[in-house]
């Protein structure tokens, strides 16, 4: 019977540990990283790397590659995946300081009035050193 509290205690740590704050930030920022990750790729593969394969003669980096004996190399993939990386690694730098105008900066709280001796205290202060 002891088993059962055990297995209780261990369901209500794993609820209160998925229930926290910074694991459902997590969950939905891979979400959303998710999403607009298949939105700069499009990006990039259907429109910018097209128009640079134009720029450059029509030249497609996805066909690029070399054979070395039985082996290809496709270079051509790994350019287009750094460009697609240096894409979306901007559009995130973009977007989080976008956001993060949009934060409320905290406001330090007033200062609590100083007690009525201190300021008497610092005003005789003053007058000895006139």
């Amino acid at each position: 019977m002891k088993k059962e509290p055990k297995k209780l205690k261990g369901l209500q740590e794993f609820r209160a540990f998925i229930t926290k704050g910074n694991v459902m930030d997590m969950a939905v920022g891979v979400i959303i990283g998710g999403a607009f990750g298949k939105i700069v790729s499009s990006l990039v593969n259907d429109v910018l790397m097209p128009l640079i394969g134009l720029l450059l003669g029509g030249l497609d980096f996805s066909s690029l590659s070399i054979k070395i004996g039985d082996a290809t190399i496709q270079y051509g993939m790994f350019i287009q995946n750094v460009v697609d990386f240096l894409i979306i690694a901007g559009s995130i730098f973009i977007f989080i300081k976008f956001i993060s105008k949009f934060k409320h900066k905290k406001e330090e709280p007033p200062k609590p009035p100083k007690p009525r001796e201190v300021e008497l205290l610092e005003e005789i202060r003053d007058l000895l050193s006139k």
